[in-house]
């Protein structure tokens, strides 16, 4: 299975903010949608990712203030990225070696999505299911 298929099902769309945001815009934009981290893109380009992780560990360190900063003061600047063919097994061992919950997708210097843990952890209970209904299916019939 790969990233093509989660991004088919789930969709291509991506939120992203502009480096100079203020760090409080960015937390409004993960509350109004419910996600877990936006990309930071300037013209087009990954600059960083900032994601909830991000947010809390500067509060804990800055405190209350930096939610006035810019987005890039916070943001993860090293951003690894995966390929609509790359399989969700070995995302899955990118993320979990790195110790990240979310992972830009890009073909040809654009991005194309964002897949996150959650997005795999659902393909990987449905393809379960589905697998499971199927053996049933083949038991009643044998």
């Amino acid at each position: 299975m790969t990233v093509r298929a989660i991004l088919d099902t789930k969709g291509h769309q991506i939120q992203s903010v502009e480096p100079d945001a203020r760090l409080s815009a960015a937390i409004r934009i993960l509350a109004d949608r419910k996600i877990g981290a936006v990309l930071v893109m300037s013209k087009g380009r990954i600059e960083g990712i900032l994601s909830e992780r991000d947010i809390v560990r500067v509060l804990g360190e800055r405190g209350a203030g930096v939610l006035e900063e810019p987005v890039s003061a916070v943001m993860t600047r090293k951003v690894i990225s995966c390929k609509e063919s790359d399989t969700v097994a070995a995302i899955m061992e990118m993320m979990t070696s790195g110790k990240f919950r979310h992972l830009p997708v890009v073909e040809e210097g654009a991005v194309v999505g964002l897949i996150s843990i959650g997005d795999i952890v659902k393909w990987r209970v449905r393809e379960f299911e589905t697998e499971q209904e199927a053996l049933q299916n083949y038991i009643k019939t044998a």
